[in-house]
């Protein structure tokens, strides 16, 4: 999905999604980048642009296919990837893919997500829970949405769709001899994510041989998307030009067209 369309975009930002969300959730995001950088909004299946891919899914085989898809977009303008939470672990891997095939990715953002074989167990989402043991703990995590009780068909295939992005999380085993990456790599986190507190974010140093970033933001898990993701976004547009020097877009498109 892409918000906004540009043919000479100084930059091309390819965003993945949490679990249980869509590509339509972080058009809010979308607006807040500069004006001549353009979003690729990516759904993953079993929503949106891909509910015609029902789940259950797996991140390996997911990956090559996105990696494919980015393919004809990394020629025309610099591409980046950023992704929060499941989004973080497709991101990552979607970029060493596009590596791996000699496409250079200028920069890689991972959110709300410990490294690569690592582990948190509190709070921990769990597929196998019941219905109201998952809902409890997306409450306390602020990954339910508000009312969703009130609708209770909708609230069935929610939960259906998010147990089954867990899955899918949960068989993701990197690979042990991976390589790094050679992009730089920002790891960004709630500094009271329960899922991947700061102290566990510093291991995502070791998955690039490039600049490492690390940023602490306000809030828990979903505290990115407060205010639409206005403060986020901005200190994603800051991590990227800080790691990728290129002409600056003082101007987020939200406020151009004012």
């Amino acid at each position: 999905m892409r918000p906004r369309r540009l043919d000479d975009a100084a930059l091309r930002l390819a965003v993945f999604h949490h679990a249980g969300g869509s590509a339509a959730a972080y058009f809010p995001l979308a607006r807040e980048l500069p004006a001549d950088w353009d979003a690729l909004l990516i759904d993953l299946p079993g929503r949106g642009t891909r509910h015609a891919t029902p789940p259950p899914w797996d991140v390996g085989s997911v990956v090559e296919g996105l990696a494919e898809d980015l393919l004809p977009w990394a020629d025309a303008a610099p591409l980046a990837l950023f992704g929060h939470s499941l989004g973080a672990v497709v991101a990552f891997e979607t970029a060493r893919s596009l590596e791996e095939r000699g496409v250079p990715v200028t920069w890689a953002g991972v959110s709300g997500r410990v490294a690569p074989g690592g582990r948190v167990t509190v709070d921990r989402l769990d597929p196998r829970a019941p219905d109201e043991e998952l809902a409890r703990t997306l409450a306390r995590l602020g990954g339910l949405p508000e009312r969703l009780a009130e609708y209770p068909d909708i609230r069935r295939r929610f939960l259906r769709l998010i147990r089954a992005d867990l899955t899918a999380l949960d068989g993701y085993h990197p690979d042990d001899h991976r390589r790094p990456l050679a992009a730089p790599l920002t790891a960004f986190g709630g500094a009271a994510d329960p899922l991947a507190p700061p102290a566990a974010l510093a291991a995502w140093a070791r998955e690039t041989t490039g600049r490492f970033g690390l940023r602490t933001l306000g809030g828990g898990h979903f505290g990115l998307l407060a205010g639409g993701f206005k403060e986020f976004t901005h200190v994603l547009v800051d991590e990227v030009r800080a790691h990728v020097p290129a002409p600056r877009s003082v101007v987020p498109a939200s406020v151009q067209s004012r």
